[in-house]
């Protein structure tokens, strides 16, 4: 870790030169490396040191002396000291533009693959605010101020941002931070409490409080009673490994889980709060189109999908091809996928318990052949399975990634390595205002 060193106090002025991948101005004084908050490209700014290390330092930028085109005014008040957002200052299609470039400039360093222009395919995009249907919020009391905030960190990370609504979180939550604060504020526990999942779903949502001691009955009568006014379905989760607690549930929603619709492929989702799901509910119907159409899918495809977790791509592939078989580590997200498939009535499609990181060649489904492949890994990508991936004798494979640098890295096996063409790639707008990338790439077998 870099060593800090003392911060100057003095306002500097200095031009930027490019973006980081953080969405942080890039700028050269004394010919060391300056990251600035809120600074963009072409712009120049007066701005002060937050931090210094012997391999760089870090600005804020207090004066735009010379702004961009590219800059607009951040719609959320808290944007200039919240974490939750990196690029509400620029305008969307450069917050798109910059994360294209990301993936491309990955490919290149990564994987060795420089992109032709012709294969990038154009971004996947939808609403910019109130698209967050699922997110653990930070919670902290705060002695000085005798409230309980509940929100991101600050972008120091040291502590929860004070705010009084979110603009990216769906609003039945975002508009009811205040609100939770002040129920927490009430409970017994309001000093152990660190954080809150909430989980919206097309027909109801969900939050779930993680508290470090017991709940009181008292503690239960006042989240029952905010579940009641608010209709939200209320669960608590005390230390592990104490399982989690239903404290409210939904009149006329007893005993059902969470669902959103995938309308173009007749298919619904069935989730529990806990599960994982993405967290834009508009994008990830584009995304799935897209994946089932860089796929190509016949009615004779056998379709292999790696990372399938609750089914949010193999029960739409389903609908189009001869069989799907879904591996996933969690055996909660196995079951709930075998659920969701009997729920839709889809019965060529079947479900397994493996590790993708481990050694699987002795498993039933890995002595087959699959004409199509999807993978949909966490951050860390999918070296292990990539790195055997011939056996499958797969014609066509279709990666979606959370991250472009791993997804880089595996594409430069498959190009390099196991003789794949990569045909197509480009970026889905997944979490707008923020620097995460979610990315889509289709190779073919040479």
């Amino acid at each position: 870790m870099p060593r800090r060193r003392r911060i100057p106090t003095d306002i500097v002025t200095s031009t930027i030169e490019n973006l980081s991948h953080e969405g942080r101005g890039v700028t050269h004084i004394d010919g060391k490396t300056v990251f600035v908050h809120n600074a963009l490209p072409g712009e120049k700014v007066e701005l002060k040191y937050t931090y210094c290390s012997r391999s760089h330092d870090e600005a804020k930028m207090t004066t735009v002396i010379a702004p961009s085109d590219d800059r607009v005014s951040p719609e959320c008040s808290h944007y200039e000291f919240c974490g939750g957002c990196q690029m509400q200052h620029m305008t969307m299609e450069k917050q798109v533009n910059h994360k294209q470039t990301i993936l491309l400039e990955q490919f290149k360093h990564f994987g060795k693959i420089k992109i032709d222009p012709e294969k990038v395919l154009s971004p996947i995009t939808a609403d910019d605010q109130g698209y967050r249907r699922k997110a653990r919020i930070g919670v902290r009391h705060v002695p000085k101020k005798d409230r309980v905030l509940v929100g991101f960190r600050e972008r120091n990370g040291r502590y929860i941002a004070d705010l009084n609504k979110c603009i990216v979180l769906h609003p039945v939550i975002g508009e009811k931070l205040e609100l939770l604060g002040k129920l927490i504020n009430k409970l017994s526990c309001y000093q152990h409490v660190p954080q809150i999942e909430a989980a919206v779903g097309e027909n109801k949502t969900a939050i779930i409080l993680r508290h470090m001691v017991e709940l009181t009955a008292e503690d239960k009568i006042l989240l029952k009673a905010f579940g009641q006014t608010h209709e939200i379905e209320i669960h608590s989760q005390p230390s592990k490994p104490l399982p989690i607690e239903l404290i409210y549930e939904i009149p006329g929603h007893e005993g059902t889980l969470l669902n959103y619709q995938l309308p173009n492929h007749n298919v619904t989702i069935h989730f529990h709060p806990t599960d994982f799901t993405q967290v834009n509910n508009e994008i990830n119907q584009k995304m799935i189109d897209l994946a089932i159409e860089l796929l190509d899918l016949k009615p004779t495809d056998q379709v292999l999908d790696l990372f399938c977790g609750i089914g949010n791509f193999s029960l739409p592939i389903a609908r189009y091809a001869d069989k799907v078989t879904g591996i996933e580590l969690s055996e909660t997200a196995v079951k709930r996928a075998k659920h969701n498939a009997e729920l839709n009535s889809i019965t060529n499609a079947e479900f397994y318990v493996a590790n993708l990181f481990e050694d699987n060649s002795t498993k039933e489904w890995m002595q087959k052949k699959y004409h199509k492949i999807l993978i949909d890994p966490a951050r860390s990508g999918a070296e292990e399975i990539v790195n055997t991936i011939e056996q499958f004798n797969a014609e066509t494979i279709v990666y979606v990634s959370c991250n472009p640098a791993t997804l880089a890295r595996d594409a430069g096996i498959l190009v390099n390595d196991k003789k794949y063409v990569l045909q197509k790639t480009g970026i889905m707008n997944m979490f707008p205002h923020t620097s995460h990338v979610e990315s889509i790439a289709l190779f073919t077998k040479k």
